[in-house]
């Protein structure tokens, strides 16, 4: 049951840094979803666990690291066409 709310969680952390980075129209729900949960880790990883959590997700850090992979996977993609 813990994987479902952190995909949930995950689908709605990598959505709000969809629309964050104005990114989110061009992002499926899979993308979202993989934004949020491997944000997370990335955000974690550089910030720490620090503010609320939510499904095991620390949410300040998990939006930032999200955000940073949204803007980095977007630079690539427009970069290669």
């Amino acid at each position: 049951m813990h994987w479902l709310w952190a995909l949930i969680v995950g689908s709605i952390i990598g959505a709000i840094a969809g629309s964050v980075t104005n990114k989110g129209e061009s992002m499926g729900w899979i993308a979202n979803i993989m934004a949020g949960v491997v944000g997370s880790f990335i955000g974690e990883g550089i910030l720490g666990s620090w503010g609320p959590q939510l499904a095991g997700m620390a949410i300040v850090p998990s939006l930032v690291g999200a955000v940073i992979l949204v803007l980095f996977v977007s630079f690539v993609l427009r970069k290669r066409a």
